[in-house]
């Protein structure tokens, strides 16, 4: 016979399950995610993504990075993150203060892990999200829904 529970098995604190989602995102030596979409509750108040870099090429050369927008804004923050690139030395890809970058990780190359965390305020359901890589020449093909539900 057990004994009995000193607190129940469901608490109030389950209603806290979803304050942080973590999700995570891998890429290798090629031109891609091993996810086509990510998705999260609209009840979590903020999302840790961590970026693993499975390959063995340096940054400069197959470097990766997770940007996140509004659908719409891809394309301009991957063209100016190519002039952000080549002005800073080969290692930055997100163009510096852009106000369009919801959240975005720094540039990692092979075997290299990073992590960023951001809030969800001011992010709505109905809006169309994209998350991507912003190494010059990546966005094109390293791209996916992010889906707030």
């Amino acid at each position: 016979r057990r004994p009995p529970r000193s607190t129940p098995l469901y608490s109030s604190a389950a209603s806290d399950v979803y304050k942080r989602q973590d999700l995570t995102v891998e890429a290798g030596d090629s031109l891609k995610f091993n996810a086509s979409s990510l998705s999260v509750p609209s009840t979590c108040g903020s999302v840790t993504l961590n970026l693993k870099h499975g390959g063995k090429m340096p940054k400069t050369v197959m470097g990766h990075n997770w940007v996140l927008s509004k659908t719409a804004d891809v394309g301009a923050i991957a063209s100016d993150g190519i002039k952000a690139y080549t002005t800073s030395g080969r290692t930055i890809v997100v163009k510096e203060n852009d106000g369009r970058v919801i959240a975005h990780t720094t540039l990692i190359g092979g075997g290299e892990t990073t992590s960023i965390t951001f809030s969800l305020d001011g992010l709505s359901a109905s809006e169309s999200y994209t998350f991507f890589c912003s190494f010059p020449g990546h966005a094109g093909l390293m791209r996916g829904a992010f889906t707030i539900i």
